[in-house]
């Protein structure tokens, strides 16, 4: 009986340790399935990679673009797709994610190599040739990062796409101005037109 009377308390002890343990958890976990910042999916790692060389093929193309027309879209603008480039690197060293960042021209992705070696092509006929090319690439990129948005639960991913939507859409209304300005008409290759018509009947956007 003796021997009980010492063995019960910590019995006790050990089940209230036990019992806190697993609501500690419990509430970690809930946490951070409301949070959704730190799980990173498969398809998020992908979409972080396919960015950083679509960033990257706005920064190239123009920067070409601006070498070739002296144009101040081109050269603001491409300014702003390093600090979008600037943006999804740091998400892949938040998330530990390998990356190569190729010379200036080459891509790891085909379609965007694709791309680039067209408008490179297209871009040296005229200068409305060169806006419709910047508006392409933002017509592109924004409907690439819509559908990651879509795609993803991840928190901080969300609002890194978000703030890189919202700069894509300044810089669709600036080389569509460009466009116009030139004497031609940008007819969007990914949006829909209702999309289109939305984002170049808005005002200039401020993002963060």
């Amino acid at each position: 009986m003796k021997d009980l009377k010492n063995i019960f308390p910590v019995i006790i002890v050990l089940f209230l340790l036990a019992f806190f343990t697993a609501c500690n958890k419990e509430d970690t976990n809930e946490t951070l399935n409301q949070n959704n910042t730190e799980f990173l999916s498969e398809e998020d790692k992908k979409a972080l990679l396919f960015m950083l060389e679509e960033e990257k093929l706005a920064r190239d193309t123009y920067t070409y673009l601006n070498n070739l027309w002296s144009i101040n879209q081109f050269k603001n603008i491409k300014n702003s797709e390093q600090t979008h480039m600037d943006a999804v690197e740091k998400l892949l060293i938040k998330y530990n994610i390998d990356y190569t960042i190729l010379p200036v021209g080459q891509f790891e992705n085909k379609e965007l190599q694709d791309f680039y070696n067209q408008f490179k092509i297209d871009g040296s006929v005229s200068k409305e040739n060169a806006f419709q090319i910047g508006a392409t690439i933002e017509d592109l990129d924004i409907v690439d990062l819509q559908e990651f948005i879509t795609a993803t639960s991840n928190t901080t991913l969300i609002d890194v796409f978000e703030n890189l939507v919202c700069g894509s859409r300044n810089h669709l209304r600036s080389f569509v101005k460009g466009v116009t300005n030139s004497g031609g008409v940008y007819t969007p290759q990914f949006l829909t037109q209702e999309e289109y018509n939305s984002i170049i009947t808005s005002s200039q956007e401020q993002c963060n």
